[in-house]
């Protein structure tokens, strides 16, 4: 499955993300996001929580949320 991010259209922390990746030339999903937390059902099934961004890397065994952790991630991991 690779790669999933899952974003908010007008999020400023996800567009970093979404970047980070971009710039790594990193291939992903993006699953968008509904804008009420309270219909963030599949966020918070695969993460435990209903913010935006949310990176699931199925190849390393790896769900984050956070921004600054999924720049982290990206940085290490794939530049």
């Amino acid at each position: 499955m690779g790669l999933i991010l899952y974003e908010l259209d007008g999020c400023p922390y996800c567009e970093k993300a979404a970047n980070a990746l971009d710039d790594a030339g990193v291939d992903y999903e993006t699953v968008w996001v509904d804008a009420m937390h309270s219909e963030r059902n599949e966020v918070k099934r695969v993460s435990g929580q209903r913010g935006v961004p949310v990176l699931v890397d199925d190849d390393h065994g790896v769900t984050m949320a956070e921004s600054e952790n999924i720049l982290t991630y990206v940085e290490r991991t794939f530049a």
